[in-house]
């Protein structure tokens, strides 16, 4: 019981008011109401299903419900009747929703959740009825998934649609393999590829159209050209795209389709930047949005102790880092780089049996989707302290030490596309430690040092397309062990022994200053993600010249011109890989 004291005053004096409310009273009279329901005392109507029949008090019902409420309360023929006939519903849900009503209680069954939520639904217990949607939805699973949608329809239930579709969404790839996926319309399979939140890769989608054809080849052959426009052919890997899309037989049956994959041949072997007006729409598509960069750090040496084996990915969700496989052997002083979300690790030194470290020639890969190491093709000439840039499907590599233990101007180029290594033009002059980028089929070459360990105040320019070299001298170069990247027409080169970052306009062939690094820093690795960089480790000159190893994880935003701290990575190292790397963050990886 509640009591509470009040003022009021009606042209007098001040009086007190008690205002009373009986809790017990309001939670028992359901119990009793339904108690009378139950002994048949006071009751006015009987409801009858499948020939039995559920004594009701009329207010009761046309309280709980606008069905019941036009039913008794309207000129309806049952407003006189003392038994309606409810049909269409079972007794066993009509018993259930009676009492529901008298008690606010039910058990829903998987049994009885469809026959209860269309009685539901034609009654008008709207409460009711989301409850039979929340318990569906708890049983969603990828093989139920489109099949919950029909009946979602079915029902108009937009609540279980919406819950659904994002479970069919989220495991597409799992779903293909329901026995509903095959009954999907071309429209609504066209829905599905074109929805930013797809969670699977390129590739997967070109296979869940074929699956999706194959189903009933005779009907669905001619739907293949309007199929593949939806896969987003920018992000598949070329070897996939020209080895197996290409010589598919439903592919090459549709001239549309070929001319497609044509005109991106085109692009790629003239290596450069326009793209046909056809072609435009197709390529400009962005990645999916499930589709998500993450920051992945690789080898160098950690805690200045031994050379790291180890491969982490920095969840910007969690702000954590994740352990992925480790790479198959110790390198020192490889380079790495990322491509069609696949790691490329090349070169570098290790140590042979019996001891002694001898450069390397070989490239492992390690893919996101099976978080497993391979053996790639190998660099025709064994190296170490080199540097490495992606362009298009080509992967570049310059420079460093070799065999012989001199430093080297020779360019070797990889073709992922054909899975093949050639040497190009040399650079003009040799350097080690150079800061590089690509913009535009071109590579940028900034500084370094010579044999002699001088810095070299100049850029090397190599235009792709013509495999040919230039060379800028500029003072304003003096980087070493340093490393470049481009956003936007701008490549920054962060520290090098010094504290100093600058960006290179490329169009104006000009500097700028930036906002300087906290330490002298060398040795760092520094990549870009979602236009921002994020450099980290290194080493770094302390405020009594002593070199010392960098655990630090910083980011620079452009557009402010600042550095922020992203907390610290969990070791100290340096000389390592940082690439971006793209993955579908729906999906764990596999261990």
């Amino acid at each position: 019981m509640c009591y509470k004291l009040a003022e009021t005053s009606i042209d007098g004096p001040i009086a007190e008011v008690l205002h009373y409310k009986d809790k017990e009273l309001v939670e028992t009279l359901p119990l009793q109401l339904n108690n009378l329901r139950k002994e048949q005392i006071l009751t006015d109507v009987v409801l009858c299903s499948d020939g039995k029949e559920i004594p009701c008090h009329r207010n009761i019902l046309a309280s709980s419900s606008p069905y019941f409420f036009a039913m008794f309360c309207s000129n309806f023929r049952e407003t006189r009747q003392a038994l309606v006939d409810m049909q269409g519903v079972p007794y066993d849900v009509l018993n259930s929703i009676v009492e529901y009503v008298y008690t606010g209680s039910i058990s829903i069954t998987i049994e009885l959740v469809l026959p209860l939520m269309q009685a539901a639904a034609m009654l008008q217990y709207e409460r009711l009825f989301e409850a039979c949607s929340t318990f569906l939805q708890a049983q969603l699973s990828p093989d139920n998934c489109l099949s919950m949608i029909r009946l979602s329809e079915i029902l108009q239930c937009t609540s279980l649609q919406k819950k659904a579709r994002e479970m069919a969404v989220k495991s597409f790839s799992d779903v293909v393999s329901s026995e509903d996926f095959s009954e999907l319309s071309l429209p609504e399979l066209m829905r599905y590829l074109e929805d930013d939140q797809l969670c699977a890769e390129e590739e997967q989608v070109f296979e869940i159209l074929l699956a999706w054809i194959h189903h009933d080849p005779f009907v669905r052959h001619g739907t293949i050209h309007d199929l593949f426009r939806r896969v987003r052919i920018r992000h598949i890997h070329p070897s996939y795209l020209f080895q197996f899309i290409a010589k598919d037989p439903l592919v090459q049956s549709s001239s549309l389709c070929t001319e497609i994959i044509e005109s991106v041949q085109r692009l790629l072997f003239s290596v450069g930047s326009f793209c046909p007006g056809d072609l435009q729409p197709l390529w400009a598509t962005p990645r999916r949005h499930t589709c998500k960069e993450a920051l992945v750090i690789v080898g160098g040496r950690k805690n200045n102790e031994r050379t790291s084996r180890e491969a982490l990915l920095f969840d910007e969700q969690t702000q954590c880092w994740q352990w992925l496989a480790k790479l198959p052997v110790r390198l020192f002083r490889a380079s790495y780089v990322c491509m069609h979300s696949i790691l490329y690790v090349l070169g570098g030194l290790f140590m042979r049996t019996g001891g002694g470290f001898v450069p390397s020639a070989m490239v492992y890969t390690l893919s996101l989707k099976t978080n497993q190491w391979r053996m790639a093709e190998p660099m025709l000439c064994p190296r170490f302290a080199h540097q490495c840039i992606s362009y298009l499907h080509f992967i570049f590599v310059l420079g460093g030490v070799t065999s012989d233990r001199q430093i080297s101007n020779g360019v070797e180029r990889y073709n992922t596309m054909f899975n093949q290594w050639e040497f190009m033009a040399p650079m003009p002059t040799a350097v080690q430690h150079p800061a590089v980028a690509a913009h535009d089929q071109r590579i940028y070459v900034f500084g370094g040092e010579d044999a002699m360990q001088n810095p070299v105040r100049m850029i090397q320019v190599y235009h792709i397309g013509r495999n040919l070299w230039c060379k800028i001298e500029n003072r304003m170069v003096k980087n070493v062990c340093a490393p470049a990247s481009e956003i936007d027409g701008k490549i920054y080169i962060i520290g090098g022994y010094t504290r100093r970052m600058v960006a290179y306009d490329i169009k104006t062939n000009k500097f700028v200053k930036c906002a300087n690094v906290k330490e002298r820093r060398m040795h760092h690795s520094a990549t870009v993600i979602g236009n921002k960089l994020y450099v980290t480790g290194g080493r770094y000159i302390n405020g009594h010249d002593v070199i010392e190893d960098s655990d630090s994880f910083d980011c620079y935003d452009p557009e402010t011109d600042a550095w922020t701290s992203k907390g610290t990575l969990p070791f100290k190292l340096f000389d390592h890989g940082a690439v971006p790397m793209v993955y579908v963050s729906a999906k764990t990886f596999p261990t």
